[in-house]
C-alpha cells in the first residue's frame, strides 16, 4: 500500500464484533477475568488497554518497528527512556535538543549516570565522543533540532553507534514518520511527542516509543507499566484520528513552511532564517537525503534583536503567540522568553538561541495569507 493509504487503513480495520469503521474507544478501567490469571489479555488499563494497544500497533506499523509504547506525554516516553538506563551508564547526546530532554538527561547525572553533550551534525564530534572515555550505551539524537532545526546524518551516526555496540535513540517530533524513519536508517528507538503532529490538532498530550526489537520492547514496557505515565484511551482516540490525516497535514505544513522561509530568507529585517529547505542551510543535503520533505518547523533572527522579535510576536494576527508546535494552526513562539525560558541566559547564548529568535510553526492555512501577516509584522 502507499503511504496515505497506509495511514488510514493499515492496522485499523472495521471493529469485528460492531463493524465500526473508527476504533472504539474502551473506557473500562478494568477486565473481567474468567479465572484467576486468565482472561482477554487486558486487565488493567494502566498495564493495557484496547483502545491505546490499538494505537501502539498502527505506530509501529508506521515507523516500520516490532512494537510500539504509547505515554501520556512527550516527556513521559523520554522519562522512561532515559530510566532504563542505570549508574554507570553512559550517554551521549545531541547539545540541541528539546530543552526537556536535556534537563532530564542532565538529571540522570545526579543518578550517576554520565551524560555527554556534542554537536552531533559533525561526525567526527560523534566518532571523539565514542572513541573516548568508557562505553556508549545510548546515542539519543533529535533531527531537525529545536529550535534552530539542525540536522544530523542519522545513518552515519547510527553506524559509528552500533559499531560499538550502542543502542541509538532518535527523537523524531519535529519530521513525523511522514518525512523521517529512523529505524530505516539504523536507529533502534523512535521517540514521539505525538501532541505535536501526531495529534496535530492542539488537543490532545502525548507520547510514543517506538522499537526495532521485541527485546527493547519488553525491556522498556517494564517502565512504561511501572511509572505509569501512560494516555487515556479518549487520547489514544483523538491519537489514532490525527494519523489518519498526517499526510496530507505534513505535506501541507512544509508546503507553507517552504514558501515562509524563502520569503523570511529574502526580507531585510530578518538576520537569519533556519529551514533545512534553504539550500544555504548547513544540513540541506542530508535532510535531503533521509527526508521526504523539511517539514513545517522555521525559525528567524529579527533584525534588532528582542524588543524588535516581541514586536514582531506580538503583530501577527494569524500567527498564534503560543507554546507547543504541530497543529493545523499557525503559531510564534519566542524561545529565550517561552519554551527555553529554564535554560540559563550564558547556555542560551552559546547554544545560539538569541533574544532576536522566533520560532514559527506553520500551519495548513492559506499561504498566501500566512506571508502577508509575516509582512505586515516586520514592517
Amino acid at each position: 500500500m502507499e503511504w496515505d493509504t497506509r495511514l488510514i487503513h493499515d492496522g485499523q480495520e472495521p471493529d469485528p464484533l460492531t463493524g465500526a469503521v473508527n476504533v472504539p474507544v474502551y473506557l473500562s478501567t478494568t477486565f473481567r477475568q474468567s479465572s484467576p490469571g486468565v482472561g482477554t489479555g487486558f486487565v488493567y488499563s494502566r498495564t493495557g488497554n484496547p483502545t491505546r494497544a490499538a494505537l501502539e500497533r498502527i505506530l509501529a506499523r508506521i515507523e516500520g518497528g516490532a512494537g510500539a509504547l504509547a505515554f501520556g506525554s512527550g516527556l513521559a516516553a523520554i522519562s522512561a527512556l532515559i530510566m532504563s538506563y542505570p549508574k554507570g551508564s553512559r550517554i551521549v547526546a545531541g547539545d540541541d535538543l528539546y530543552h526537556g530532554a536535556t534537563r532530564l538527561l542532565e538529571h540522570a547525572r545526579t543518578h550517576g549516570v554520565r551524560v555527554d553533550f556534542v554537536d552531533t551534525t559533525e561526525l567526527a564530534n560523534v566518532r571523539r565522543a565514542f572513541a573516548s572515555g568508557p562505553r556508549v550505551d545510548l546515542l539519543y539524537l533529535e533531527s531537525p533540532t529545536n529550535p534552530l532545526l539542525k540536522v544530523t546524518d542519522l545513518r552515519a551516526a547510527a553506524a559509528v553507534a552500533r559499531k560499538e555496540g550502542a543502542t541509538v535513540a532518535v527523537d523524531n517530533t519535529f519530521a513525523s514518520p511522514v518525512l523521517q524513519r529512523p529505524i530505516e536508517l539504523g536507529a533502534d528507538i523512535v521517540v514521539h511527542s505525538m501532541t505535536k503532529y501526531i495529534g496535530g490538532h492542539s488537543d490532545v498530550l502525548g507520547g510514543a516509543l517506538v522499537v526495532r526489537s521485541k527485546s527493547l520492547l519488553e525491556r522498556l514496557s517494564w517502565f512504561q507499566n511501572s511509572a505509569g505515565g501512560v494516555p487515556s484511551p479518549f487520547d489514544c482516540y483523538l491519537l489514532i484520528r490525527g494519523v489518519r490525516t498526517l499526510g496530507v497535514r505534513v505535506r501541507q505544513h512544509g508546503a507553507n513552511a517552504q514558501r515562509v522561509a524563502e520569503f523570511l530568507s529574502a526580507h531585510p529585517r530578518v538576520a537569519r532564517t533556519f529551514y533545512p529547505g534553504l539550500p544555504g542551510h548547513p544540513g540541506h543535503d542530508v535532510a535531503r537525503r533521509q527526508m521526504d520533505g523539511f517539514g513545517g518547523m522555521v525559525s528567524a533572527e529579527v533584525v534588532g534583536g528582542q524588543p524588535s522579535a516581541i514586536r514582531v510576536a506580538r503583530r501577527l494576527k494569524l500567527f498564534t503567540l503560543a507554546e507547543s508546535l504541530g497543529g493545523v494552526e499557525s503559531l510564534v513562539n519566542h524561545p529565550a522568553l517561552m519554551t527555553h525560558r529554564a535554560m540559563p541566559k550564558a547556555e542560551q547564548k552559546a547554544k545560539g538561541i538569541s533574544g532576536g529568535l522566533l520560532r514559527l510553526s506553520v500551519g495548513i492555512e492559506d499561504g498566501d495569507d500566512l506571508i502577508d501577516d509575516l509582512r505586515q509584522a516586520l514592517e
